[in-house]
């Protein structure tokens, strides 16, 4: 009787589990959707509390610009993406255009949302003129800080990554850079929705 003859399968590819980036980064991270996760809470405990105030007054905000800075955030998420995909493959010039290129995202997220500002604040309207706009223009501004910061920091990338600091052998601060970014794109995702949106 012939033996049967036995196939062998090749091993499975290694799954990297890492967690892209270093670990300080996603405490900090946490550490601020957590702060944000309080003022959605208010904003949510405030709204149930003022409903025809805020469905007023939210009517005053322009969705069309609000839906324009969505897509500036996630087409700046989608630039990082190619930038941290170029640095694992070794393609490093590919990297700092697709920083660049975020960064102008970001950047035209920054203008739409001073533009926004200039009308509210030229309209004689601040924090103090009733509770919706003490909680749109705190948790806007709130957000454009963090925009700010991620900013700068795609600036030390940027910089860095000219001079072939990342790719497929060290691409953490890049990765971790990265992971900031897109807790920005992240936040005003769910912002958008809940201050511009939702009645």
């Amino acid at each position: 009787m012939q033996a049967m003859s036995t196939i062998t399968l090749p091993a499975p590819d290694p799954v990297d589990k890492r967690l892209p980036g270093d670990l300080a980064i996603w405490f900090f991270i946490l550490a601020e959707l957590l702060a944000f996760a309080v003022f959605f809470s208010a904003y949510a405990f405030a709204r149930a509390s003022h409903v025809e105030e805020f469905n007023l007054y939210q009517q005053t905000l322009d969705r069309n610009l609000g839906a324009l800075n969505t897509l500036l955030l996630i087409t700046g998420s989608w630039f990082i993406v190619r930038a941290v995909q170029a640095a694992h493959r070794d393609d490093i010039k590919a990297v700092p255009p697709n920083i660049l290129l975020g960064w102008l995202c970001g950047g035209g997220f920054l203008v739409v949302k001073v533009i926004e500002y200039s009308a509210k604040f030229g309209a004689g309207i601040s924090m103090s003129t009733n509770t919706f706009y003490m909680f749109y223009i705190s948790l806007t501004f709130f957000h454009f800080m963090h925009v700010i910061l991620g900013m700068v920091i795609l600036t030390v990338l940027w910089f860095q990554a000219r001079n072939g600091a990342y790719g497929g052998h060290n691409a953490h601060g890049l990765e971790s850079g990265a992971a900031y970014w897109h807790m920005v794109d992240l936040l005003w995702i769910v912002l958008f929705p809940l201050v511009y949106v939702m009645r």
